[in-house]
């Protein structure tokens, strides 16, 4: 599977990895301890099951004129499910959405629509989120606003996306789409 990603500016970038230091300081599960080398903070716009030249040459050439974009990051949320995960929520701005619609128009057009999916049943579902940690275990969360909940730096409530890759799964290798 390949992915298509939106990374942060760095300020934003390593405001994120310090709640994930955060995280695993307090011994909650965290993005930290995913220590493989294309682990970095993101949002996925989507993903595809492959990637032909043709496409990565659009999808670049959309990103290097979209980008950048404004980053609003609006407070924590814990998405429930199998694999619980703990993320900063990103503000669903106008632009944001419109450069993910006009993304996967471009994507669906060279592989069919029933090709390029993400973790919504709807596309306009999509929560755009910055991913702090992840858990298979029950219970890995306390209440958000509990004393028990650790201690985050407060997150960037403005920066920019700045820079957008996608990454392959097989391989496990990224490579930049954007600039």
């Amino acid at each position: 599977m390949h992915t298509v990603e939106l990374l942060p500016d760095d300020e934003a970038d390593e405001l994120v990895r310090e709640a994930w230091a955060a995280l695993a300081a307090a011994g909650m599960p965290s993005q930290a301890g995913h220590t493989h080398p294309t682990n970095r903070p993101h949002i996925t716009l989507f993903t595809l099951p492959t990637m032909p030249p043709e496409l990565r040459l659009a999808l670049r050439d959309a990103l290097s004129a979209a980008l950048p974009l404004p980053l609003r990051i609006t407070g924590p949320h814990v998405f429930p499910g199998r694999t619980s995960t703990l993320a900063w929520l990103v503000a669903a701005d106008p632009a944001l959405m419109e450069l993910r619609v006009r993304l996967r128009e471009l994507a669906e057009g060279a592989l069919g629509t029933e090709c390029v999916r993400d973790d919504v049943q709807r596309p306009e579902d999509w929560r755009p989120h910055l991913t702090l940690g992840r858990s298979r275990r029950p219970g890995a969360w306390p209440a958000l606003g509990s004393t028990s909940f650790p201690t985050l730096p407060d997150p960037p409530r403005a920066g920019m996306w700045t820079r957008a890759r996608t990454y392959d799964s097989v391989p496990r290798t990224a490579e930049p789409l954007a600039p």
